[in-house]
């Protein structure tokens, strides 16, 4: 296993970090009290998104200060590889863009006490950007129809009428469009494709079937690479090229924007934290299981509906209790509002909002 050691520097007694009485009422999240000197110890290792690595990076260097005797470790696989690896015991929590699936909450957890399941705890959120590697072209305008065409494979060259159309005065080359998508079960690939399965799915389709969200990428198109770092660095190299990657991922790349009802928007952090914050939980789920079922409808002012939310998923209750009481703690920290500031600072994340971050905290303070 490539793994990514990371040490940790921050924030958080156990105790003091999870009482909600010291949530502000920041409009970006939580704060944790930090006053009181950590007693905890042991290593944690997670496993998952790799949307989340360089949030990640930092809320772990935020964690140590408060906490000198934990080493936390995190190896930013995908999320595919990160909710496997928890569920067999493999790591003590994973990160993952995607909550886990029903027939997944109805297996057993290996590090799981008897009767107990994962819990799904919302930390960062991004929009997932359009990135392309086309000469002389800015501010490519996109709608889902296009995307949904080219990543499809029904739409191969950049001069197609259809993007064509959408770009009026752009003079668009003839050139073959290379698709560069996930290699690897990704979380982003789960909410690109969910994006596109519910806003074209006569044109996100195989053989008049519409193809449903997932986690591999459905079409025999283009080249593959994997994480986040992989699709970036295909779209650096490549010419004519185009991926989808979370924006953590997408600095100095070109950035398409996005037509959302009839207007196009360039992508932003606050767009995509508005859509998460206007859409509903999912039901049916645990009471301390925050799944969020994302609007990819919402077409409000500056919306950014093709957003991911990533989570942590942890045990509700761990066969050691120490684990337990370092995730609790862990995570505690990841949302507080400090935490959640660094992220879009380092990251270009959104922080969750207040009623969200507090929702996560009171579920982090359930974990045992």
């Amino acid at each position: 296993m490539n793994s990514q050691r990371l040490g940790i520097t921050a924030a958080v007694a156990l105790t003091a970090a999870l009482a909600l009485s010291s949530c502000a009422s920041n409009e970006g999240g939580t704060t944790a009290n930090t006053t009181s000197p950590s007693n905890l110890s042991g290593t944690l290792n997670g496993i998952g998104s790799s949307a989340q690595g360089t949030a990640q990076t930092n809320w772990i260097s935020g964690f140590q200060t408060a906490n000198p005797k934990v080493t936390v470790n995190y190896d930013p696989q995908g999320s595919g590889a990160g909710r496997k690896a928890f569920i067999a015991g493999g790591a003590a929590f994973a990160g993952s863009d995607a909550a886990l699936s029903t027939t997944e909450l109805t297996g057993t957890f290996a590090g799981c006490a008897a009767g107990s399941a994962g819990i799904d705890l919302p930390v960062y959120i991004s929009p997932i950007a359009i990135a392309y590697n086309l000469d002389g072209v800015t501010g490519l305008k996109l709608d889902s129809d296009t995307i949904a065409g080219i990543f499809s494979g029904a739409i191969t060259t950049w001069n197609d009428p259809k993007i064509a159309a959408l770009n009026s005065g752009t003079t668009l080359p003839g050139a073959p469009i290379t698709v560069i998508h996930r290699s690897d079960d990704s979380g982003t690939t789960q909410n690109f494709t969910d994006y596109l399965a519910t806003n074209s799915p006569t044109v996100w389709a195989k053989n008049g079937t519409p193809v449903p969200a997932g986690q591999t990428f459905p079409f025999q198109v283009g080249d593959a690479a994997k994480g986040t770092s992989g699709v970036a660095d295909g779209v650096k190299t490549t010419k004519n090229s185009i991926t989808y990657i979370d924006e953590s991922g997408a600095t100095g790349l070109s950035l398409a924007q996005l037509k959302v009802g009839s207007s196009f928007v360039t992508l932003s952090a606050a767009g995509a934290a508005g859509v998460v914050a206007a859409s509903p939980l999912a039901s049916g789920r645990a009471a301390n299981d925050i799944a969020i079922n994302i609007n990819r409808k919402d077409t409000s002012a500056n919306a950014w509906p093709l957003v991911l939310v990533s989570y942590v998923v942890a045990c509700q209750q761990y066969k050691d209790a120490a684990t337990g009481d370092l995730v609790r703690a862990y995570v505690s920290y990841a949302v507080s509002d400090a935490a959640q500031q660094l992220a879009a600072q380092k990251a270009g994340s959104a922080p969750l909002a207040k009623d969200l971050a507090t929702k996560v905290l009171a579920a982090a303070a359930t974990i045992k």
